[in-house]
C-alpha cells in the first residue's frame, strides 16, 4: 500500500528560517495543484478540506506551496489532460513572484533544472542515482529508461494584489508501474530503479529550485543563507542559463517543431534565447519558437519522448 505524504514533516523541513517557502496547503486529492493555488493567489475562498501551514503569514501569496498526493485533473501544457494513481507521484505547485517578464520565460526551464538535479541526488542518496535529462521547453526525460518521460512542468502567469507571480505546476512520476503510465514514452523512477520517499523529493526540489531562481535574479527575500548577498547578478544569471543549456538535450539535434496552426518547421536546435525561446537553424534561416507557440518538439528521428 502507498503511503500518505507527511505532509507535518514537509511543512516542517520548508516553512522554516533560511528557505523562502511561507505556506504549505495539502490536499487528500485535488483536480489541479495549479488551479487551486491560481485561486489563492486571486483571492478564491478556501474549498473543500486542506492541510495548512503558514506561521505568521495572515493568507497565502508569494512563494506559497500547494500539493496533493492524488491529482484527478491535472493538466499539462495547452490543456492536456494528465492522470496518475492516488499517491503514486508527486504534483505540486508553487508562487514565485516576478518582476522582470524575461523572468516568467524562464520559469519552466529553470524548474526542470531544479527538478533533474533533485533527482539525481535524491536517487543517489536513495542507493541508485539516476540520470535525468531536459528536454526544451518543460520535460525532465531519463536517460536510464529509454528517455522516458518522468516529469512535466507547466507555468501560468497570474496578476495579483501585490503585483505578478509565476505558479509553477510540477508533476513527477514516483512509484507507477508501466500499466499505470498514460502512455509508453513516460517513466518513472521506480521503472528506472530507484524508490524514493516523495517526501524527500519534494523538499529537495523545492531545495534546489530556490537556488537555481536566486542565482537567475529572483529575489527570495531571504536574510540569511542561498541570498545573503541579493538576487543573482549578471554573471549569476549568465552562469544558471549556461547550466540550463549545458543540461538540455535538445540542442544540437535536429527537430520538428509542431505549430498550432498545423504546420511544422524543421532544423537544427542551436541556442536557447535570452528569452528562453528555442533557437532553430532552418532551411529560411534563424527562427525563434517561444515555448507557448509551439505543440510539440520532436527529435526529427523520432526520438525523446
Amino acid at each position: 500500500m502507498r503511503d500518505s505524504l507527511d505532509i507535518e514533516t514537509v511543512s516542517a523541513a520548508l516553512v522554516t528560517s533560511g528557505r523562502p517557502w511561507r505556506g504549505v496547503e495539502f490536499h487528500p486529492a485535488l483536480g489541479s495543484t495549479n488551479t487551486r493555488l491560481r485561486e489563492l493567489l486571486t483571492g478564491s475562498p478556501r474549498q473543500g478540506p486542506a492541510y495548512a501551514v503558514s506561521p505568521g503569514e495572515p493568507a497565502p501569496g508569494p512563494w506559497w506551496v500547494v500539493v496533493t498526493d492524488h491529482q484527478t485533473g491535472g493538466r499539462g501544457r495547452l490543456g492536456r489532460a494528465w492522470t496518475v494513481p492516488d499517491r503514486a507521484s508527486l504534483a505540486v505547485s508553487v508562487a514565485v513572484p516576478v518582476t522582470d517578464p524575461a523572468q516568467a520565460g524562464w520559469m519552466p526551464l529553470l524548474a526542470g533544472l531544479a527538478l533533474a538535479r533533485a533527482v539525481a541526488d535524491v536517487t543517489e542518496a536513495a542507493g541508485h542515482r539516476l540520470s535525468p535529462r531536459l528536454k526544451w521547453p518543460n520535460d525532465v526525460l531519463l536517460a536510464d529508461d529509454g528517455d522516458r518521460k518522468l516529469s512535466g512542468i507547466l507555468c501560468e502567469l497570474v496578476t495579483t494584489g501585490d503585483g505578478q507571480a509565476v505558479v509553477v505546476g510540477t508533476g513527477v512520476n514516483v512509484d507507477q508501474t508501466r500499466d499505470e503510465l498514460p502512455v509508453a514514452t513516460a517513466t518513472s523512477l521506480a521503472l528506472a530503479g530507484s524508490s524514493v520517499r516523495r517526501e524527500d523529493l519534494l523538499v529537495g526540489y523545492l531545495d534546489h529550485l530556490t537556488g537555481v531562481l536566486v542565482g537567475a535574479g529572483v529575489d527570495a527575500g531571504l536574510d540569511s543563507g542561498l541570498d545573503a548577498a541579493g538576487p543573482g547578478g549578471s554573471a549569476d544569471r549568465e552562469a544558471t542559463r549556461t547550466a540550463y543549456r549545458s543540461a538540455c538535450v535538445t540542442l544540437g539535434l535536429q527537430v520538428r517543431v509542431h505549430l498550432p496552426t498545423g504546420g511544422a518547421a524543421e532544423g537544427t536546435a542551436v541556442a536557447v534565447a535570452d528569452d528562453g525561446g528555442l533557437v532553430v537553424r532552418t532551411p529560411d534561416g534563424l527562427r525563434t519558437f517561444a515555448a507557448g507557440d509551439v505543440v510539440h518538439v520532436r527529435a526529427a528521428d523520432g526520438g525523446l519522448a
